[in-house]
């Protein structure tokens, strides 16, 4: 499992292509559903006004055969009464002579369900369909009947298409002739109006479908741009860390020459003189002794003298590439014995400051002080001039700071480029910590402040208060 997860892990690259990418196809996504809700409601709402369109049409067009049909024989039901047979024959023989367009015609149904006029359909005559009901359930002549009953009135239903035999969606317009018991009407079908609406509807969807094709191309060409313009930047980025990863290369060899330069002069300088002076003085001396000179024993002791400076320097040497009470007593003494030191080496009066931490500092944050100041009073001596240097340090709530300000002539042009690798190297050394370092400077003076945050305070140990008192 570890390794299918360590497998699947995205690179840098791939993260910045995904939260580019990602957002835009959501967004992207949320707006074709949108517009593809819409268009469809609208579409909805256009084709149901069309179908109505269509449908009142088609009840007109019933309306209208059937006043005109009455109009032609109402004559001679108005003057009939109701058992006269004559007229009744009449008025049948007239219904089913009424004939139009290819599928139309009239019918007739007493109250009881027997059809009397069926001129398309002639098999149907004097059988009784009461109880007659379509392929959906729906009791079409007990409907007719119920209609003529309520006087008039439309019944939607399905009915054998005379030409074919099968079953199409039609709408009747229903009449009655009360006195003689009769439902009259003339049906028309409505599935050529169906094909519209569903040519319509399937126009609709295609316009959709369309509106996804249109939407899915313009994502594609702006996901092909996020991922163009994401790798050019790429190959920018990578160019541009691929220099500073050689020059700060660079700069950390530069680093380590100078140092291996100024721990060798100091050997040369300090230690190497030292050694050859005792050399020579132990030379005298063996000379001396067997030569029964009573100075011999003067002799040994400027050797045994020469002998403890070079102890001194190997120790300094040594506290200067890493000092023992840094990690044995903490940043305040390590500070204090620094500035002591280099009050006692320059001349220049310092001066070092603290207060007690209520929290200690970690072992990456001690450093990082340490060498900068250890820097900055290297600056101070090198290329300031100055006379009065003040190192303080303390710890806060949101974390520590060290400051470091003297009265020299401050930073010029030419002084931040003879020391700009101290100064990059102090900056280098905070962000690693994630804190922040300032450097003012004027001609009265120039300050140094590094704050390290509260992430890299631990917390005090339990029952040792004396020596959190002597630890920074």
């Amino acid at each position: 499992m570890a390794l299918g997860l360590a497998h699947f892990r995205l690179s840098y690259r791939q993260k910045l292509f995904l939260l580019a990418a990602v957002p835009l196809v959501l967004a992207v996504s949320a707006i074709a559903v949108l517009v593809a809700m819409q268009s469809r409601e609208l579409a909805d709402r256009e084709i149901r006004s069309l179908e109505n369109q269509l449908i009142e049409a088609k009840k007109q067009e019933l309306r209208n055969y059937v006043t005109q049909a009455r109009n032609g024989f109402y004559f001679i039901y108005g003057n009939a009464p109701p058992d006269d047979e004559e007229a009744k024959q009449q008025v049948m023989q007239i219904l089913a002579a009424m004939i139009y367009g290819e599928e139309g015609f009239f019918f007739v149904y007493d109250y009881d369900g027997n059809n009397l006029v069926s001129p398309r359909q002639t098999e149907m005559i004097n059988g009784n369909f009461i109880d007659l009901t379509d392929s959906e359930g729906t009791p079409v002549v007990a409907e007719f009947i119920h209609t003529a009953r309520s006087g008039a009135g439309y019944v939607e239903h399905l009915w054998p298409k005379p030409s074919t035999g099968q079953e199409a969606r039609m709408i009747t317009y229903v009449t009655s002739f009360p006195s003689w018991r009769w439902a009259v009407g003339t049906g028309v079908f409505i599935d050529d109006a169906l094909e519209t609406v569903a040519a319509a509807r399937a126009e609709v969807e295609a316009r959709v479908q369309r509106t996804f094709l249109y939407i899915g191309a313009i994502t594609l060409a702006a996901l092909l741009l996020v991922f163009g313009s994401g790798l050019i930047l790429n190959i920018r980025e990578r160019r541009l860390a691929d220099a500073k990863l050689k020059e700060l290369t660079q700069r950390v060899f530069d680093a380590q020459e100078e140092e291996r330069s100024r721990v060798a002069r100091e050997l040369h300088d300090g230690i190497s003189q030292i050694l050859v002076g005792v050399k020579y003085a132990l030379d005298i001396a063996r000379r001396r002794v067997a030569q029964g000179d009573a100075r011999a024993e003067d002799t040994l002791e400027k050797g045994v003298e020469n002998l403890g400076q070079a102890i001194q320097e190997v120790r300094r040497i040594s506290r200067d590439l890493r000092p023992g009470v840094l990690d044995d007593l903490g940043l305040g003494p390590a500070l204090k014995s620094l500035t002591d030191d280099f009050r006692a080496r320059t001349g220049i009066e310092t001066r070092f400051d603290t207060v007690v931490f209520r929290n200690r500092l970690d072992q990456d944050a001690k450093i990082a002080l340490y060498r900068i100041a250890q820097e900055a009073l290297t600056n101070v001596e090198r290329h300031s001039g100055a006379t009065e240097v003040q190192i303080d340090v303390r710890g806060h709530r949101t974390g520590a700071t060290l400051r470091i300000s003297d009265n020299g002539r401050g930073l010029n042009a030419t002084d931040k480029d003879s020391h700009g690798i101290g100064l990059r190297n102090m900056q280098e050394r905070m962000e690693q910590l994630g804190g922040v370092l300032r450097v003012l400077s004027s001609r009265s003076g120039t300050v140094i402040e590094a704050k390290v945050p509260l992430t890299h305070m631990l917390p005090p140990e339990p029952g040792h208060s004396d020596i959190r008192k002597a630890q920074a």
